[in-house]
């Protein structure tokens, strides 16, 4: 993968190749920052350079500014024998009881998701691996494997690369196995690890990285991008641009043709409708329906529900340049966000982000939706 493959974030390929040129080079570097801006792209275009040899390099430990992998058939494919990926995964039905499942078990669903396109999030990567109702980690299991792995010597005599995306996902027993690999990393071995919630990790893992925040996607390189990637209008990559908020990915998620943020706005307009009609039985079946999806979806709902609040809370300002909805969105806000106040907002992000805490901790879905539904009558008649 090549670094021209990245949207923006010129400011962070240049601060990777400056450590490469200067030979300063941590061994464990984490890319953080908010889901879409192109960190998992970053971190593989990275990996891929760490390991194209320069031409006249004959050990290949020289890299020159600007070199791209291109002409290496195992790096195009992500088929280099020292290019190692470690990432969420789920149990199958047909894995045995003792096994626990790693990347391995998924890397071809993972290296046909990742060449179509390096930005993903969990959802598109769930339904590549088939799951249904499931949260994905990283076992213990998946660290034995990435030890077992990097005590190899390199097959390219230059460096192992180890791209780990979301490790806040490992579980405990994973999290302290690979501290003890970062302590004590293999020689000429580099950890990229892309972290979206880095306050999960372990402090101890946190203090062995070399954090570099990855900031949001420039507007303007966003609306480039969809007329010359996408081929699309100016003045419609104007407004995808604006709405993506410095995400590459939600942008993608706007020029698809019945997204699932049409389905949530449903909902969340039968939700603020019910509940204003206090119509209890009616907000039992809403909560059912919500108890129907995977959990990731669900806390994707969650997500979407939080930002159309501060949408509507902000549309109360009457200043269309705070505000980032779409034309359906702004209709529905016309009538609606009066509701949404200085009296109730606090309270009504409060409330979502604790449904998404539990949702994360396996709470019985039924019970959290309906309780969330059933606060929101009280909620929307403080005025």
């Amino acid at each position: 993968m090549r670094f021209s493959e990245v949207i923006g974030q010129e400011e962070v390929r240049e601060r990777l190749l400056q450590m490469v040129r200067e030979e300063r080079l941590p061994h464990a570097i984490m890319l953080c920052g908010p889901q879409g801006v192109g960190k998992k792209a970053l971190a593989i275009a990275f990996a891929c350079h760490l390991l194209t040899k320069k031409a006249d390099d004959a050990m290949g430990l020289g890299f020159g500014e600007e070199l791209e992998p291109a002409e290496s058939p195992m790096l195009q494919k992500l088929e280099h024998p020292d290019l190692h990926f470690t990432f969420p995964t789920i149990k199958l039905p047909s894995m045995s009881t003792e096994h626990m499942p790693i990347s391995d078990d998924f890397i071809r669903e993972w290296r046909e998701l990742v060449l179509q396109s390096p930005y993903f999030g969990m959802d598109e990567w769930m339904t590549a691996m088939g799951a249904e109702n499931q949260q994905a980690i990283i076992t213990a299991g998946e660290s034995d494997e990435l030890v077992r792995k990097l005590s190899l010597k390199s097959s390219q005599g230059g460096y192992k690369v180890s791209v780990v995306w979301l490790p806040e996902r490992m579980n405990i027993a994973c999290a302290n196995k690979l501290l003890k690999l970062i302590e004590e990393p293999p020689q000429q071995t580099v950890f990229i690890m892309v972290c979206e919630e880095p306050d999960k990790l372990l402090e101890t893992i946190r203090s062995r990285v070399q954090r570099i925040d990855v900031k949001r996607v420039e507007t303007e390189k966003i609306r480039k991008a969809l007329v010359e990637r996408r081929g699309i209008s100016d003045d419609a990559a104007k407004r995808i641009s604006r709405l993506a908020n410095g995400s590459w990915l939600k942008a993608m998620e706007e020029l698809q043709v019945g997204t699932e943020n049409e389905q949530f706005l449903d909902l969340f307009i039968m939700l603020m409708r019910l509940a204003y009609q206090r119509k209890v039985k009616d907000l039992r079946k809403w909560s059912e329906t919500m108890a129907g999806f995977g959990r990731e979806k669900q806390k994707r709902f969650l997500e979407y529900f939080l930002r159309l609040v501060r949408e509507n809370f902000m549309y109360n300002f009457h200043k269309e340049e705070l505000t980032y909805m779409t034309q359906a969105e702004e209709n529905f806000a016309r009538n609606f966000a009066r509701f949404v106040n200085e009296a109730n907002v606090l309270q009504i992000y409060d409330l979502a982000n604790k449904s998404i805490r539990d949702i994360g901790q396996n709470a019985n879905a039924k019970i959290v939706f309906f309780d969330f539904a059933l606060q929101m009558i009280v909620l929307l008649i403080q005025k």
